[in-house]
């Protein structure tokens, strides 16, 4: 994921049901404004409905809610959109580096828990 991309162009398998702009602001406990806003500073891009109307996932949901977390305790819009993306590479980047870990422990034999050598 980079920054450059936004966080709700990625899709999950639990985005459908896609809420409505005044449906999503509601479930948040804010306004479409706020929405637009963090859609403004890139945080998310609505999906769009064949009628044109922007529809929000449940993931791009989640993201906004932390954003309105950031946002509640005096976080500018535009730094707490920037919070959240960092935060989401920083969980990508533990993934990654989890599976690397898994598989090179794998090759190696040792097993996944990495249970410390016998004493001598």
């Amino acid at each position: 994921m980079t920054a450059d991309i936004p966080l709700g162009d990625r899709l999950d398998d639990d985005d459908y049901p896609a809420y409505t702009m005044g449906r999503a602001a509601a479930m948040l406990g804010t306004t479409p404004g706020f929405l637009r806003a963090i859609g403004e500073a890139k945080l998310i891009t609505p999906l769009r409905s064949e009628g044109g109307h922007r529809r929000y996932s449940r993931y791009q949901l989640r993201i906004a809610a932390r954003a309105r977390e950031l946002v509640d305790q005096g976080t500018p819009i535009e730094a707490a959109c920037r919070i959240v993306i960092l935060e989401d590479q920083l969980e990508e980047a533990q993934r990654i580096n989890a599976e690397y870990r898994r598989a090179a422990d794998e090759a190696s034999g040792r097993s996944a828990s990495h249970s410390a050598p016998p004493s001598s």
